[in-house]
């Protein structure tokens, strides 16, 4: 199955957490945050949403920051995704 956003959606992956620091200190599960940094899934159209034109500036495989309490959680295929609008992406990550 296949997810198609429509109009200025974009369906994200989540990136997986790391489990230790960089100093070494190893994280236990219940204290981890997931992570707000994920990889572009599928991008929607854009164009006109509500009446104001829209350009969408995200592209498939790109690492993006976005909203901590934003999108819309789904599990297609024992996989989870997270479907947000672009306005909801803070930042792409280079």
């Amino acid at each position: 199955m296949k997810l198609v956003p429509l109009g200025d959606r974009v369906v994200l992956k989540q990136l997986i957490a790391e489990e230790t620091t960089k100093s070494g200190i190893v994280i236990p599960g219940q204290s981890k945050e997931k992570p707000q940094q994920a990889e572009v899934v599928a991008v929607g159209p854009g164009g006109s949403v509500d009446g104001k034109e829209v350009k969408m500036h995200v592209a498939v495989g790109q690492t993006v920051i976005y909203s901590k309490y934003s999108g819309t959680n789904v599990e297609i295929d024992d996989e989870e995704y997270i479907i947000v609008k672009q306005d909801d992406i803070l930042a792409i990550v280079e």
